[in-house]
Parts: C-alpha cells; structure tokens; sequence
C-alpha cells in the first residue's frame, strides 16, 4: 500500500487533450482507457484552467497537484492495484487483485450538508462539487443528456401533441454544458425552440459545437422568427441573450405563448446562477467579494423565474422543472412549498416508464478516437437492435445531428438485457479487429438504479420510497460485485439531497472483459428494474420476471413480494 502517491509539482494547463490511438501510456489498457476517459472529460471542460468541467463548480480533481498526481498513478499502476480518490485527491494505492476495480473514489459526501458547509470544506482544500459526470471522468460533452431532453420531449408529443412537435415551440433557459442540448433536442423533433442565456460567450460555443442554429438580436426577434419557422412547419434553434427570469417575464407581458416551458439554468448551485441585473463579468466580481449577498440576489431571481414558470403552467403551457432543483431551492429561500411543488418534475411526470424497464442515459466513448470506430457501433446497432424503436430512432437521428465532440461517443436510453447484449458485441468487434481500439461505457447517475434525489429522480415514487438512498449503494456494491473499472459513490446535486453512483466498464476484446461485461451490464441497470419493482410499477415486475418486452432475461424477485407488505414471524 502506498499512503500517498508522489505529488508533482503542478503545471498550469489551460488545456488537456485525450489520448488518441493504440500507443499505451499505461502498464494495460484498463488503465489507459480510465486515463482517456479523465483526459476526454478536460477535453470537453468548460473551464478546463479551473479544473471544472461542467454546471458551474463541477470538478475533474481537486486540483491541479491532486490532478497531475492522478495521472501519474494511472500511469503507474499495476493490474492488481486499484487507485483510490477521495473528492479528486488520489489518497492510496492497494494491492488488490486482477479482478478488481481500477479505480474507486468517492466525492462530496458531507454529513448535515448544506452550502455554507460545502463551501467551508472547499475553502479548506477538503472537498470538491463532483456534479454528476464530472469528478467519475464520464462526460462526454453537450450530448451526455441529449437523449434525456429528446425522450422528454417525446412524452409531451405523445402526450399533449398526437406524437409530433412540428410547428411547436420550445421556451427555455440555459446554455451551459448541460442546458446548451435543449435546441438540439427540439430541432430533432421538427420543432422550434426558444434559449434565453445571460453569457452570449456560452451561445458562441454552442453555435461552434452544432447545438444552436442562430442567436437572435432580440427577443422579439427571436418571437417573430419562431413563429415564422414554427409555422413553416421548419425546425429552428434560436438563442438569446438575457436573463431566464427577464426574459420569461418579458414573454408573459406579451401576446406570445410557447407550448412548452422549462429551463436548465443551473438552480441546483447557486453560486453558478447568475443573479438578474449583472453581467457575467459583474457576477463573477460580486461572488469573489461576497458570497453571501450573491447567493441572496441570485435565490431571489430564482424564485422570479420559477414563479413564471409556474405562470406559465396556469395558462396552458407544458411546463416543468427539467432536473435543476429550482423549487428545492427556492423552497429553502422561502417560496412557499405547496405552491413551488405545483410545477412537476420531468422524471416524475414523463420519464419514469423507462426507468422501469432499466432505460436511462447509458453512453460509451470509442477510446482510439476514430470516428469510423463510433459509425460501426451505430450501424451495428440498428442491425442487432432493429426490433427496439425507441434506440433506432434515436441512432439515426443522432448519426445524422449530434457533432463529435472530443473522442467520439454516444448516448442512448438501452434498457435491461439489452446493455449486455450491446456490450458483448462491442467487445467481439474489437476482438475480431473489426474496431480499432477499447470502447468504455459508463452512464449519467440520472439512471434507472444509481440516484436517489426527492426534488428529481425519486420524486414522487409509487410506494413513497423518495428518500430512501439504499438503492444508489446498493448499485455501486453490485458493481463491485461486477468488476467494474471505475466506481465512484457521490453525494451532491442540490446540496444535501442527493446520493448516487458513476461507473465505467472497459472492453478491450479480451475473455476477461466478457466475463466482466457479462455481470456489470446485469447488475447496473438491473437494480433499477428491480427498485422499480419493489416500489409497485408492474412494467418493471414484468421487465424483472422476463416478461417484458425488452429481455427474456429475469431477475429473481421473492414470490411472497407485494408492494408495502407487512411481514412478521407468522409469516415466515
């Protein structure tokens, strides 16, 4: 065991670059290919000299030593050791076995959490804001949730709209790492979609990756064309620069109304939401000189926009709160509960089905870098998943609109049985050389098993399980169980309100990674199913039995369980 790799001494990059290619930096490729992954995380950072990737305060490392430390200890590390990270610190290295994780870290777990503490702890170098992706090296750029917003909107189609959004119109907020998919998402339905953000810097590279077609002078000008393209019954994404609480304020003082309302504006950290009536810059100046006078304007903008939001929803427009937090927030800043709760949450209200059939934003990144490694994936998919409309749909669109971005990568909601099927493919691609490099899948924690979050994913559960964090640990032990590469455990989101797991899981073409592969792509989504299962929605019964239309494969469920069931000794 050693207690405490060597630290180097840091070198200030403004950049990193992931790895492309065959050549090994690394004692095998398991441990070049977790290399990759925190490389392609950077690559894709939005303040890469800051070490963060992603929703404002997100962090890869703690920092730049702690960085630079990580990657020499990848570099060094043998397959029977695993590397351990505390919050982005690499803390020890043990002697384990070749059968065991590469990597095991946990972040920004802080018992009686809430900001004050964090913040307190991050001043004191003790800890990092991991997000979701960002601390277990998986983000994978604007297209992480790309899907997510896509099958969200789907619901609303199918729901609201006779399954189409042609000639409708989005209005949203938001155009950071996550938010800036929203206009994508929409054009890919044929619809329209309005983007309100105060950085006209973030639009800029929005614009340059694909994701928004064009950023409008105005907002009436952003009305006046929507309508035009809306309809036309032509596709448009269309952003603006403004202040998500200015602007939706500024639309319900006029005529116009869009058919759907929501927002990614970064509510879930406070310190990155911008406050109404400051530039970029100015915010960035009143959060160094005082925190706490940001923290208050910033929440009170935040109730201005969550009470447009609800406005809207009262004249008949689809809205909802699309994973920020907003209400938790505003809810903790005084805005009255009833009436924040009255906005529904996305997951709640439409996308929960696939979450009880093991669905959610699974993802692999194709770690050679070649573009051509990525096509054969997506065409080998429509032909073995032909039958699943849901993932061809999907691959076909995204073939055709989500740009690369770093090392080629994809996201698609695959469900129960069907992971392992994808995966054991892959890894016969690489074996056969028909792929020229390793391929890793990971997920967002926003999946069907990893999270449990009461102002988000588990809100409003079946049986009132929405605080019941057993399950998100009892996936990161399964995937221990599944000799996964990478298994993080991570507590943060709305400061205090979430718990959940990262993984990653490496096919290299060996009949080591099938063994693996085998076990890890059962036991991730699985626990899904089966939490799904045991808080009373019969799709997942029926998925966990085998009689779900994604697998024949089953999971054994006691015979005696009933949702809420009692049992004592006379039972038994």
């Amino acid at each position: 065991m050693t207690t405490k790799p060597e630290m180097q001494k840091p070198e200030i990059l403004y950049s990193v670059k992931a790895q492309r290619g065959p050549e090994l930096r690394c004692k095998g490729w398991r441990q070049e290919s977790i290399l990759r992954m925190l490389e392609n995380n950077m690559e894709n950072a939005e303040k890469p000299e800051e070490l963060v990737i992603y929703g404002g305060i997100g962090k890869a490392a703690r920092n730049w030593e702690s960085y630079h430390a990580i990657v020499d200890s990848l570099k060094n590390l043998e397959d029977d050791e695993t590397l351990v990270v505390q919050s982005g610190m690499p803390v020890a290295v043990f002697k384990t076995h070749k059968y065991a994780p590469t990597v095991v870290m946990a972040t920004t777990n802080i018992m009686k959490a809430d900001w004050p503490t964090f913040y307190d702890l991050q001043d004191k170098n003790l800890t990092i804001y991991a997000n979701y992706t960002a601390a277990p090296w998986e983000y994978i750029g604007t297209q992480g949730v790309i899907q997510g917003t896509f099958e969200t909107l789907s619901a609303i189609a199918r729901l609201h709209y006779n399954d189409s959004l042609v000639g409708k119109i989005l209005l949203t907020a938001g155009a950071g790492g996550m938010g800036g998919n929203q206009t994508r998402a929409m054009t890919m339905h044929g619809g329209v979609c309005i983007l309100a953000d105060s950085d006209e810097r973030i639009i800029n590279r929005r614009i340059e990756k694909g994701f928004i077609d064009e950023l409008a002078p105005s907002l009436e000008a952003a009305i006046k064309k929507a309508k035009e393209y809306a309809a036309a019954g032509k596709p448009l994404g269309i952003a603006v620069v403004g202040n998500a609480a200015d602007i939706y304020e500024q639309v319900l003082r006029s005529e116009f109304r869009p058919d759907i309302a929501t927002s990614m504006t970064p509510g879930h950290d406070p310190i990155s939401y911008l406050p109404a009536g400051y530039t970029p810059q100015e915010a960035e100046e009143l959060r160094d000189k005082d925190r706490s006078k940001y923290l208050k304007e910033a929440r009170e903008t935040m109730k201005r926009e969550l009470k447009a939001l609800i406005q809207f929803m009262d004249e008949g427009v689809h809205a909802f709160e699309y994973g920020t937090s907003h209400r938790k927030e505003c809810i903790d800043a005084g805005y009255e509960e009833k009436e924040a709760k009255r906005l529904p949450g996305f997951v709640a209200e439409y996308l929960r089905p696939l979450f009880c059939e093991g669905r959610g934003p699974f993802r692999w990144v194709c770690l050679s870098g070649d573009p051509e490694d990525l096509r054969k994936i997506d065409d080998m998919i429509l032909e073995k998943f032909a039958d699943d409309y849901l993932v061809t749909r999907w691959i076909k669109l995204a073939k055709e609109h989500i740009p690369i971005e770093a090392l080629p990568a994809r996201i698609c909601y695959m469900g129960f049985g069907q992971r392992k099927k994808f995966a054991l493919e892959v890894n016969d691609m690489i074996k056969r050389g028909e792929l020229s490099g390793p391929v890793a899948f990971s997920r967002d924690n926003l999946d069907s098993g990893s999270i449990v979050n009461p102002t988000f994913e588990s809100e409003n559960m079946k049986d009132g399980s929405d605080l019941i964090s057993d399950w998100p640990m009892l996936n990161g032990l399964l995937n221990a169980v599944g000799m996964c590469d990478l298994i993080a455990i991570q507590a943060n989101y709305s400061m205090g309100e979430a718990v959940h797991t990262g993984v990653t899981m490496v096919a290299d073409g060996t009949a080591e990674a099938d063994m693996r592969l085998e076990v890890a792509m059962t036991v991730d989504s699985g626990i899904g199913v089966v939490r799904h299962a045991q808080a009373g929605y019969e799709t997942a019964r029926d998925v966990a039995n085998g009689q779900g239309k994604l697998t024949e494969e089953s999971i054994q469920i006691p015979l005696w369980w009933e949702p809420k069931a009692t049992f004592g000794p006379k039972d038994l």
